[in-house]
């Protein structure tokens, strides 16, 4: 079996447009969408389903991608029944707009300030007080090599993946949204220990920088004696349960059929011929060099695509035009439906995100139990906020793995949240057979509402503001008109330990990962 990093090397020579992770240390591909908030109102917190357009524009769609700041956002985190206390959030986020990856050879690159100017467009309220609250960024504790890395982004010529102002414009808008929607819930008291709040990222200064302007936002000039900075080596956050062969396996098979998918496409290989023309390169060149990354940084940032001059010994001269563009985006959409029709990626993900999931799972369990009947809190508290700031194949899978399959793929800043709910003391006492009823509608054995991890404990998943908890594998069969509206965390909790791993006819992540087939 090759290492993932050999595994990483050879299939970027071989498929040249690097549309997937092929190792957990891996950078991101751009690629399409996201999903949008429905603006309902919503008496039961139960949202409008959302459907995917089967023919999608290209280039409106690249748009969304890019989560251009300049408009309202409807976020539904926060948003529960009546007297429900809100009790721990959890928040995956991608990191925000960032400079490309790669380069279009004989081209110039596109021209982007990385500082950071609160009278340069796009801007925020809060941009020049985060920008000073970071240069005392030394009083907080940084695990690993988060310590060499800026806590700003600050090069006048932006350097390859560096995240732009629009990415920290765009974090600070999702943590002041975090903000105003937890407000009311008293989340976090104002002496907030420094466990009750967890902030990880990946060694990256896109990430470490997008999680802390979203940290910012959600918490204005933050107490940064109390703050530690946790590093997640790998960008699938798996920690130490990173080894697994079975998941290296169903990722080079899913790289394959992308690969055939792609070569079969006529008219993805007119279109990179005829700008490999126009550049003078040959076409596996070009392909090679990504043009997608670069050419939606030119999209995003709403500057020309890149031009030659006639006269090159192959080249015809002339620009890169938006038409090929959205060719090779149609294709990469063509190419998320064909992913979800074979399933090869779903049993990826679901190996890649439970490492992650299982944490979450567990944070969320610990709180659940510190609020049964006569327990008494543990020192410091539990982890009420954590915030983990990662990259586009962390992400993806993630939503892969939790069954929505509808989500388009992740946009620049995306938001992934967790809420754990508690319903009032009058709800809690249901009658058990009610109660056994509405766990044997929603898969959960038993009665789970003893130990503090169900009956009066329940759970949302929130993307990008939607409440998408009914979408989810784990409570899509959720009896949505029983008297709680919510799901409850027994669903999640067997869903992570057990249920999830049904797809691939596994008992244990353990059994996944290992097990030899055929």
């Amino acid at each position: 079996m090759l290492s993932f990093a050999h595994t990483h090397l050879i299939l970027l020579f071989l498929f040249t447009v690097h549309l997937i992770p092929t190792t957990p240390m891996g950078e991101e591909r751009p690629s399409q969408g996201q999903v949008q908030g429905q603006g309902k109102s919503r008496k039961r917190v139960i949202p409008v389903p959302h459907t995917e357009d089967p023919d999608p524009d290209p280039i409106s769609e690249a748009y969304g991608y890019c989560n251009t700041p300049n408009r309202s956002e409807q976020a539904w985190e926060g948003h529960s029944p009546v007297d429900y206390k809100l009790l721990s959030v959890q928040v995956m986020i991608r990191h925000g707009d960032r400079y490309p990856l790669y380069a279009i050879p004989k081209t110039k690159r596109p021209a982007i300030d990385c500082t950071l100017s609160p009278k340069r467009k796009p801007s925020h309220p809060q941009l020049k007080s985060f920008i000073g609250h970071m240069a005392q960024g030394g009083h907080g504790r940084w695990e690993g090599t988060l310590s060499s890395l800026p806590r700003l982004p600050n090069h006048s010529a932006c350097e390859m993946g560096e995240l732009t102002q629009t990415g920290v414009v765009q974090h600070l808008r999702n943590g002041q949204l975090l903000r105003q929607a937890y407000k009311r819930h008293k989340l976090l008291p104002p002496d907030w220990s420094t466990k009750q709040v967890w902030v990880e990222t990946t060694g990256r200064s896109r990430t470490l920088q997008s999680g802390m302007a979203l940290l910012y936002g959600f918490l204005p000039d933050f107490d940064w004696s109390r703050l530690t900075v946790h590093h997640q080596w790998s960008t699938l956050f798996c920690g130490s349960a990173c080894d697994c062969p079975a998941r290296n396996r169903y990722l080079e098979e899913e790289q394959r059929r992308q690969y055939r998918l792609r070569v079969a496409d006529t008219e993805l290989e007119r279109t990179y011929a005829d700008m490999a023309r126009t550049l003078g390169l040959p076409p596996r060149q070009l392909r090679a060099a990504n043009p997608i990354d670069s050419l939606l940084c030119h999209l995003c940032h709403g500057l020309s695509f890149p031009c030659v001059a006639a006269g090159s010994a192959l080249g015809s001269g002339g620009c890169l035009t938006l038409a090929q563009f959205a060719v090779i985006r149609r294709q990469q959409l063509e190419d998320e439906v064909d992913r979800r029709r074979v399933g090869l990626y779903r049993c990826y993900a679901v190996l890649a995100t439970h490492p992650y999931l299982n944490r979450t799972a567990n944070r969320l369990e610990r709180v659940a139990k510190a609020y049964a009947p006569g327990r008494k809190p543990r020192a410091g508290g539990e982890e009420v906020f954590t915030l983990s700031s990662a990259h586009d194949v962390t992400v993806a899978p993630l939503l892969s793995a939790l069954g929505l399959e509808e989500a388009l793929f992740p946009r620049f800043a995306a938001r992934v949240v967790f809420e754990l709910w508690k319903s009032p003391h009058a709800t809690q006492g249901q009658r058990k057979g009610q109660r056994q009823s509405q766990n044997k509608a929603s898969g959960v054995k038993g009665d789970r509402s003893k130990g503090g991890n169900g009956g009066d404990m329940f759970v949302r998943v929130l993307y990008n503001g939607e409440d998408v908890t009914f979408h989810t594998t784990f409570c899509r069969s959720h009896d949505s008109h029983a008297t709680q509206p919510l799901c409850p965390l027994g669903n999640f909790l067997s869903f992570v330990r057990k249920d999830m791993f049904n797809v691939l006819n596994a008992t244990s992540y353990h059994d996944a990962c290992y097990r030899r087939t055929g």
